[in-house]
């Protein structure tokens, strides 16, 4: 049984694919490609770069599994894999912490201005130390802060985790208003098991108006934030987008960086990957990532250990 890995996969991951039969390659086929390649192989593996249509579905007359390593599954045609009676696995564990890492990422970056003197110095560091450092001491810390959590699955609680771990007040949007009973983590070394505390959900209106940050964590690429909702933001709030690109209308919020009205924003995810917009990339009060959220070491050693395991119970 063949099993293509279109965009890799961890060493461990494959180790027990191979362990268990799997023949795995690594060989990347181009899109252009793939419906022509496609039917010499039992499963499929994909990021988001490739997309598995219904074309590459039909092609792919062998195919028995397709599975996402990842959460989203935009780049996966689900009803045509459902007609043809092909599961579709992802890893929804595996790269929640990486995920909320990197939204922490952005938020001290902007608080303190990192993304741009991080720009400027290594070119005008020099002649315009002082007027950088003067711009840089305005910094603010997230301590008492109130951020607000759109979307409280996997990652978003993740996100609360660090987030009260750092003294701030967490606000919970969710598509069903109610309260939330959050585990907290702590290192084994700490002899704390269990800990609790409970989380009010509010309304989106509320979320929007009374929080310092905004992350959002909500499902799929539907448009979540556009200029009605920049425009109930409290003024001066800073925006974090590391779930899907099309849950923030980009032109709307490159209105609110210019004019001000937020603080700043930091986006990992971009309506269309590439041709990026490239306008939301200009304003110094941005930080910018190229869709990195789940990738570190752990997680993807993480999502391999999971993408094997979903194929094998398949298979079982």
């Amino acid at each position: 049984m063949k099993i293509l890995a279109n965009d890799g996969i961890d060493a461990l991951g494959k180790s027990m694919l191979e362990d268990a039969g799997f023949t795995v390659e690594t060989t990347k086929i181009e899109q252009e490609q793939l419906c022509d390649q496609i039917g010499a192989y039992d499963v499929i593996i994909v990021r988001s770069a490739t997309k598995v249509t219904a074309e590459v579905l039909d092609a792919g007359t062998k195919l028995k599994v397709v599975a996402r390593a990842g959460v989203g599954l935009d780049n996966v045609d689900l009803v045509h894999a459902g007609k043809l009676n092909i599961p579709v696995v992802n890893t929804p564990n595996a790269s929640s912490r990486s995920v909320a890492e990197l939204v922490f990422t952005h938020i001290f970056s902007l608080v303190r201005s990192t993304q741009i003197t991080n720009r400027v110095m290594p070119n005008e560091g020099d002649s315009r130390f002082k007027e950088l450092k003067k711009m840089a001491s305005k910094g603010t810390e997230v301590a008492g802060k109130t951020i607000g959590i759109l979307g409280f699955g996997r990652i978003g609680q993740e996100a609360a985790r660090i987030a009260i771990g750092l003294g701030m007040k967490v606000m919970v949007y969710d598509y069903k208003e109610r309260n939330f009973d959050l585990v907290l983590n702590f290192h084994p070394d700490y002899a704390v098991h269990n800990f609790k505390i409970s989380l009010k959900g509010h309304t989106l209106e509320t979320v929007l108006s009374k929080s310092d940050f905004i992350t959002l964590h909500t499902p799929g690429s539907t448009e979540v934030i556009g200029a009605q909702e920049l425009g109930q933001m409290k003024p001066g709030a800073i925006l974090i987008n590391c779930a899907r690109g099309g849950v923030v209308n980009e032109k709307a919020l490159l209105k609110a960086l210019q004019n001000k009205s937020l603080r700043a924003a930091g986006v990992d995810v971009f309506e269309s990957e590439p041709p990026i917009f490239t306008d939301i990339l200009k304003p110094e009060n941005v930080s910018l990532s190229p869709h990195v959220g789940a990738s570190t070491a752990e997680a993807q050693k993480r999502v391999g250990i999971e993408l094997a395991e979903r194929i094998l119970a398949v298979y079982k």
